[in-house]
């Protein structure tokens, strides 16, 4: 009942998936398609082309400004009252007006110069004293505003939306290298499950030709039908695994295709590539690479940057600064557009504004300190990232030549465990052995098919770690960088 319940299992799981054609995926081709797909790396680009596009915005502010305000026609009534004659008089005014602007920002100086040309059309009426005046008024002028005593505002904006960019930009390669991590932890997961299903069936069938063996020779009455026994319980044993693999290998598939952004219903299977790369790794050069390019370390730069305009930036809060104003200009007036310019008048303004503190309790000092103190520990943590990767990329560096003995060790130790079974076997069939000795063979082969794998796979990993930790490829000798953080 066991055996068809579990081969029914079997049929059931291989139907489910039969329908649909499978995909056979390398590392390469799976890699490209969780960077087509991820939901978190979608997100982070998203995120750079927002800065992208804030830094652009900011560089069109630095160009000159055009603006034109116009208004076509406004008519205003005004009733008053004169008290000598107890009578109400209305007072009515017709106008349109527009003004045309250039505003150039300077961004060496934070200052600002400005062009205007004015030009109006006004006509009021006095029912007061009967009068009726009609005006034509053309104003231009020129302006410059600056700051004195105080921050560049513009260049530190300018160089905050830069800082801001890049550290875009180290996002979104960070991100890359933990999609291509933990894709390729993934992969190998799958290809585990895969090797484990296959050494399972394997076993299946070895135990399905030594029940035949033993059940003939019960049935000869050469064996005893405790053997026979024995042997039933040792398939039956064999099956599940069997099924068990199959519903672990399943699983697994389905937790790599959402990863990946593949649908679920489509089926797929992993290639792997057995071969394994030997490479010659020096310690201190990895160290130096790693220093060199990780960007982690240029995100904590960053942040020292920032905290320099931050400790500015409050210090500014409360500071002598003052403001200079320029204005020169002609005002034309006349009643009729034909005369407007015959006597036009100069116009000359120039300022200089200051802001002085006097007291503001310490405030000022304090924010100071504490902007400070907060740049004195972000120094600290760069320091602390750099130890920390210069011990893991040693840890790495010293592991990889183990793990090539590791490898090596269990592929010994396979062919050992195959002759091992090879020979117990011989006396199994032969009436020699129990039914649960060749078991233990049959289990130290599988072990050392897996612990094999695991090798493998332990080693490929730790090489994907040398090269994140280092951003450099020791399979090419190339820097290995996801994104180009120069553009």
């Amino acid at each position: 009942m066991l055996k068809q319940t579990l081969v029914l299992g079997l049929l059931t799981l291989s139907g489910l998936y039969s329908a649909h054609a499978q995909e056979v995926l390398t590392l390469e081709k799976a890699l490209n398609t969780a960077f087509e797909h991820s939901p978190s790396l979608i997100q982070s680009k998203l995120s750079l082309e927002q800065r992208q596009l804030n830094l652009k915005a900011q560089d069109a502010s630095l160009k000159s400004q055009f603006s034109l305000d116009v208004t076509p026609f406004r008519y205003t009534r005004n009733n008053q009252y004169d008290n000598f004659n107890s009578k109400w008089y209305a007072n009515e005014t017709k106008m349109s007006s527009a003004s045309f602007g250039i505003t150039q920002p300077i961004k060496w100086t934070d200052g600002t110069i400005s062009l205007y040309n004015d030009f109006s059309w006004q006509d009021a009426s006095n029912r007061t004293s009967g009068g009726n005046n009609t005006s034509f008024n053309h104003n231009l002028s020129l302006r410059i505003s600056q700051p004195l005593f105080t921050y560049n505002r513009t260049k530190m904006q300018l160089k905050e939306l830069e800082y801001a960019l890049e550290n875009a930009k180290i996002s979104y390669a960070l991100q890359q290298l933990s999609i291509e991590k933990n894709v390729t932890s993934q992969f190998y997961d799958v290809y585990q499950k895969q090797k484990d299903l296959n050494i399972s069936r394997d076993e299946y069938n070895n135990q399905k030709q030594n029940y035949d063996i033993i059940k003939n020779k019960v049935e000869a009455g050469l064996l005893a039908k405790e053997e026979l026994y024995q042997a039933e319980v040792n398939l039956a044993n064999s099956e599940s695994t069997v099924y068990s693999k199959e519903i672990s290998f399943e699983n697994a598939k389905d937790n790599f295709k959402l990863l990946l952004g593949m649908s679920l219903d489509e089926d797929i299977a992993i290639l792997f590539d057995n071969n394994i790369p030997t490479v010659d790794v020096n310690i201190n050069d990895a160290v130096k690479y790693a220093l060199d390019q990780r960007m982690e370390i240029r995100q904590k730069q960053i942040t020292l940057e920032q905290d320099v305009f931050s400790i500015i930036r409050t210090k500014a809060e409360s500071e002598f600064k003052g403001d200079l104003s320029v204005r020169v200009g002609m005002d034309a007036l006349a009643g009729k557009v034909k005369n407007m310019y015959d006597k036009p008048t100069d116009n000359e303004e120039i300022g200089v504004t200051l802001t002085i503190p006097i007291f503001d309790w310490g405030a000022k000092k304090a924010k100071v300190k504490s902007s400070q103190l907060a740049m004195e520990s972000d120094e600290i943590s760069l320091e602390e990232q750099k130890k920390e990767i210069v011990i893991d990329v040693r840890q790495i560096c010293r592991n990889l030549p183990t793990l090539i003995r590791q490898i090596e060790i269990k592929k010994k130790s396979i062919e050992n465990a195959e002759r091992t079974y090879e020979i117990n076997l011989e006396k199994y069939r032969n009436g020699n052995l129990t039914g649960m000795d060749l078991q233990q063979f049959q289990n130290q082969l599988t072990t050392a098919k897996q612990d094999y794998t695991s090798a493998i796979i332990s080693y490929k990993i730790e090489l994907l770690n040398l090269k994140i930790q280092t951003l450099w490829d020791f399979e090419t000798h190339k820097s290995y960088l996801p994104v180009d953080l120069l553009k």
